[in-house]
């Protein structure tokens, strides 16, 4: 029997000719799929809130950048989505949203405003990101979400956060079921904490970094490029028998305790 190739030698397939929207697609784990993608030969059209910013950012193979000023607003979504959809160059193949903020605070410190901002970043765009979808994507689409290991994981001062990510893992399952008959897809993945823009209020001073590596089992923080390669993998049309699942990419955070832990 011939032995498999490693790994890193196995060609990935060409996406070319497929359309994907990344949805907070101009920094951190967004942008780090948005290349990944566009590398692959598919047109990326990756969203920030700022134009500003997105004007200064460095070109990626085939990645545009477009503004998208709230991903919360339905209709502003659903737009993009519908127009996307109904364009010749290339067929939307998916949508990710990668929008989202972490608060850090314990229930009984959280204001009304804070847990309605927090479910608004990470549960709403989500939804918004899932409605357009189902109403637009067709021919076995893919939508990738964002959870966090701490739904899995209970972790203290995530309170606000892990109730917006449950709902997200909600969902993805309910939405996998609905659409399952069109052959749309819905997956989620759950990271670790993530060396991101996002997390620099975390892991931005020696104690929060230690206190932070403590906690993944493989003894560092995530990348961007860790979450990004699995949001690539649901999202590619070779791996199209996933659907309603949630996976940890997380360094063992969700579930693994090692000695030195």
């Amino acid at each position: 029997m011939t032995a498999s190739p490693p790994r890193d030698t196995i060609p990935a397939s060409s996406l070319t000719g497929l359309t994907y929207l990344v949805v907070g697609g101009s920094s951190g784990i967004g942008r780090a799929l948005s290349r990944r993608l566009g590398a692959r030969g598919a047109r990326v059209v990756a969203t920030g809130r700022d134009a500003e910013r997105l004007g200064r950012l460095e070109p990626m193979e085939g990645v545009e950048f477009r503004v998208l000023a709230d991903a919360a607003e339905f209709d502003a979504v659903d737009t993009l989505v519908r127009d996307l959809a109904s364009e010749e160059d290339g067929r939307l193949a998916g949508v990710v949203n990668c929008a989202g903020s972490i608060l850090l605070r314990p229930a009984h410190l959280t204001s009304v405003s804070d847990l309605e901002e927090t479910l608004r970043q990470n549960l709403v765009t989500a939804f918004s990101v899932v409605r357009a979808a189902g109403r637009h994507l067709d021919d076995g689409g893919s939508t990738v979400l964002f959870s966090t290991a701490a739904v899995r994981m209970g972790l203290a001062a995530h309170e606000a956060v892990a109730a917006a990510k449950g709902g997200v893992e909600g969902l993805v399952r309910s939405a996998a079921a609905t659409y399952a008959p069109r052959r749309l897809r819905f997956n989620a993945v759950a990271p670790g904490l993530v060396d991101t823009p996002l997390a620099a209020r975390i892991v931005g001073n020696e104690a929060g970094r230690k206190a932070s590596l403590s906690l993944h089992a493989l003894g560092r923080l995530g990348s961007p490029e860790d979450p990004a390669a699995m949001a690539e993998f649901l999202l590619d049309p070779a791996h199209d028998w996933i659907t309603g699942q949630v996976i940890g990419v997380d360094g063992g955070l969700g579930s693994v305790r090692s000695r030195g832990g």
